[in-house]
């Protein structure tokens, strides 16, 4: 038995370490099948898989590109779901080298980083569902591409709008056991009421909520600092989709020791790109947006945050429903 299986009692060790088994150590598809159910269901905005062989497929698939990537857990925000297991929010920094082509473009040798935040369900010490948001925008960039450029090039390699895959969408989604909504801590709430009031377009709980020496890290490898920061990001973002439903589908709220409050949530936008922002002029395609958001508070309000969501999949949508 493994260092991390017999930690999987503490969820925090647990996730930390079949995630350097996996990756770092290469342990891949023993270990894949050590950690993930069967039947595992891993949704990412690009679309859904059913099974480990299709998770240690994409695991392959990424660590060719990147085959010295180290990925550093930031931090893993979690809640207990009784004798159902839990639901970890796992925070992801990963340093790596360009070495090998593949779904990025030719292998450029460029050294690049980025984030990427994993919820997962475990049970009985393997993962049997997980949602995984990468920050595929500030790979591309680094890359010296756009992620509008790299969504088209990505649907000419697939055969072109008709034949090329769509991303994740509510109707493409798959029905999973785990039905849980997280927890009802005070810190997830403060967090989901945030965001709520933000896409009810009311923009006054940004210089209220948060500190104003807040450090932000955004979708896009984007980092900044103060209220206007988060303003920037989070209203052009409901500026393109005014129409959309916004969806909390899960809140999480922890306190722990030698760690300041913090929150994890993941939520959605579907609905109509019928406003002007970060994808251009309205197009009416419909459109899908899964992000997750962690967040630290302190003594003058929200002062860390990280929230990801993947632009080149948005474009995806965009360009496929527009042709």
């Amino acid at each position: 038995m493994s260092a991390a299986r017999t930690r999987s009692a503490d969820t925090p060790d647990f996730i930390l370490g079949l995630t350097r088994e996996i990756w770092e150590e290469r342990g891949l598809a023993g270990k894949m099948r050590d950690y993930y159910a069967r039947d595992a269901i891993v949704r990412t905005p690009s679309g859904v898989s059913e099974g480990e062989p299709a998770a240690t497929r994409a695991t392959l698939a990424l660590l060719q590109e990147f085959p010295d990537r180290v990925l550093l857990g930031e931090d893993v925000i979690w809640c207990g779901t009784g004798d159902r297991g839990a639901l970890s929010s796992h925070r992801i920094l990963s340093q790596a080298t360009h070495l090998g082509s593949g779904i990025h473009g030719a292998a450029t040798g460029r050294r690049v980083a980025w984030r990427a935040i994993a919820d997962c369900h475990t049970a009985e010490g393997k993962i049997t569902e997980e949602w995984l948001v990468r920050d595929t925008g500030a790979v591309i960039r680094q890359l010296g591409q756009d992620p509008r450029g790299w969504a088209a090039a990505r649907i000419a390699a697939e055969g072109g709008p008709d034949a090329a895959p769509w991303p994740l969408t509510p109707v493409s989604d798959v029905a999973g056991a785990y039905a849980g909504r997280g927890n009802d801590n005070a810190w997830g709430e403060r967090l989901a009421d945030l965001l709520s009031r933000m896409m009810a377009a009311d923009f006054s709980a940004v210089p209220a909520v948060y500190d104003r020496a807040c450090h932000l890290d955004y979708a896009g490898g984007v980092t900044g600092h103060g209220p206007d920061a988060a303003d920037r990001f989070w209203l052009p973002l409901r500026a393109a989709f005014p129409s959309a439903e916004f969806t909390l589908h899960h809140v999480i709220g922890r306190e722990d020791p030698l760690m300041p409050p913090r929150a994890a949530l993941r939520w959605s936008l579907w609905g109509r790109h019928d406003g002007w922002g970060p994808f251009g002029a309205p197009t009416g395609a419909e459109v899908y947006v899964l992000g997750i958001t962690h967040a630290e508070f302190g003594p003058r309000g929200l002062r860390r945050e990280w929230s990801l969501y993947d632009e080149a999949e948005v474009w995806k949508q965009i360009l496929l429903a527009t042709g």
